[in-house]
């Protein structure tokens, strides 16, 4: 009966790590505009907390770059299964303007696995919250999954 409730209360509140891999903060702002009271990710449910080890939702955004990489890869490591990954903006998917670069060691799909990814420069916050409930859903499987 406990790790029923446990479920079900935990299935209500994914909270979401927010990782920077250089970006130039246009996707950051955005992620932060969806937690406020005009498109109000919070009524699903979702939090934004300080530290990996209480996330269920990793959000990436920017370009993965040579000094971030090995900071993003043991930060993914301290999230606890199951949990679900978000490219966040075309950097983390394809370099975007900086492909190419001798800095650029990416796409995010080269470190991790990528559940759910939104694509644009910068998303569009409607797009933002649409991932968040998709990330949340497939949140939501891997958990059952768990449970088997």
């Amino acid at each position: 009966m406990f790790d029923r409730w446990m479920d079900n209360s935990m299935s209500k509140s994914p909270w979401i790590f927010h990782i920077n891999a250089g970006s130039c903060n246009g996707c950051d702002i955005e992620l932060v505009s969806v937690l406020t009271p005009r498109y109000d990710a919070e009524r699903l449910g979702f939090r934004l907390t300080g530290t990996p080890r209480q996330a269920d939702i990793v959000v990436v955004s920017g370009p993965i770059t040579l000094q971030t990489r090995d900071r993003l890869v043991r930060t993914l490591a301290q999230v606890p299964e199951p949990y679900v990954v978000v490219s966040l903006g075309s950097c983390p998917r394809s370099g975007n303007v900086f492909k190419g670069s001798y800095s650029i060691d990416g796409p995010l799909e080269k470190w991790t696995h990528v559940d759910v990814s939104v694509g644009g420069c910068t998303p569009k916050p409607e797009a933002i919250v649409a991932a968040l409930a998709k990330a949340a859903e497939l949140l939501a499987e891997k958990r059952k999954e768990m449970r088997r």
